[in-house]
């Protein structure tokens, strides 16, 4: 368990940041910039469950957790296989299974759809779209440095779900707001 016992250490005051692995590197590193981004997509969930309760409200708790070691393990570079916290490819399993258990009460899909419907699926589509984001910048801190194959997946995985999350607490589906091409031309 962490302990917290400071919040503030003056650390960062010259533009600067300490990685899990205790290196310094700047506030505007790419690793930074994809751990912050899976932060933005955990408090963006974090207003979903204002508006979630029973079956997603569990599913996006335990998503906020896993986000925590997502980020746990961005911040800290070196393989993927070292032991320490990582994220595993159970929890990208997890995800896939309730995708799939959404995605059986849902009506296909004739037209994208537009973020809205109810303020949890808004909130919903937020959260998948910054962690597409984080999924980006993820992907393209992969090209320079080793991140964990688990990690992308997840991130992948993830926004799949918010988006069938977003369209089951849509009353199924039936509140959703579809796209119309060209309707107001």
């Amino acid at each position: 368990m962490v302990t917290l016992t400071r919040i503030y250490t003056r650390g960062g005051d010259r533009g600067e940041t300490s990685l899990g692995n205790g290196d310094r590197v700047p506030k505007h590193a790419l690793r930074v910039e994809a751990y912050g981004t899976v932060d933005e997509a955990n408090a963006a969930i974090g207003l979903a469950r204002l508006e979630t309760t029973g079956d997603a409200d569990q599913m996006l708790a335990r998503i906020q957790n896993d986000l925590f070691d997502l980020g746990a393990d961005l911040c800290r570079p070196g393989d993927p296989g070292d032991g320490k916290l990582r994220v595993a490819d159970g929890q990208v399993d997890r995800l896939e299974a309730e995708i799939d258990r959404l995605n059986a009460d849902l009506a296909p899909l004739n037209s994208f759809v537009l973020p809205g419907g109810t303020r949890a699926a808004a909130y919903l589509h937020l959260a998948r779209t910054i962690t597409r984001r984080a999924e980006r910048l993820t992907t393209e801190l992969s090209v320079t440095e080793a991140v964990n194959p688990a990690a992308v997946k997840y991130l992948n995985r993830l926004s799949d779900h918010l988006f069938v999350l977003s369209r089951w607490v849509n009353d199924k589906g039936a509140l959703d707001v579809l796209w119309v091409p060209g309707a107001n031309r």
